[in-house]
């Protein structure tokens, strides 16, 4: 499976924002700067955060983007979806029963014992990403890496 970069781009502005002190914003340009990407590319995607929840928006010469609620409650599935959706990336399209090789209908009458293998993986990946909060994923980070990013990222220690 391969997610699109703006996956990437978001989870790592969700945990940026996660390691802001609480009610702080940063704008699209600041966080655009701060990982040296397109500006208007990423205000676009922040909002898919905005729509899911994930983010609040405010407007003015001091708005930006926050978490919308506690990094403990924010999971890595939560921004992944908001970007990709919850579908799964696996479509058996039953080609099986096509070609040469097709099989009978009574040897198709339980569902493809591949189709059902992805289906787990996709189920355990997602499992995966739900357990893992942004908070979790803060902890994790070396210890000066939150006051360096507030420092970088907004300006204040």
């Amino acid at each position: 499976m391969k997610l699109p970069v703006s996956t990437e781009w978001l989870l790592h502005c969700a945990t940026s924002l996660a390691q802001l002190e609480a009610g702080t914003t940063a704008s699209a340009a600041h966080l655009a700067q701060y990982f040296d990407l397109p500006a208007a590319s990423l205000a676009k995607q922040l909002q898919a955060l905005v729509r899911a929840g994930v983010l609040a928006a405010t407007t003015g010469p001091r708005g930006g983007f926050r978490l919308a609620r506690p990094a403990s409650e924010i999971t890595l599935l939560h921004i992944v979806e908001a970007v990709d959706g919850p579908s799964a990336p696996y479509e058996c399209r039953e080609i099986r029963r096509q070609g040469r090789g097709a099989l009978p209908d009574e040897e198709c009458r339980s569902p493809c014992v591949l189709a059902e293998k992805m289906a787990e993986a996709h189920e355990a990946w997602r499992r995966s990403l739900a357990a893992t909060s942004l908070a979790q994923i803060i902890d994790g980070l070396p210890p000066s890496a939150p006051a360096r990013t507030r420092r970088r990222l907004t300006g204040t220690p």
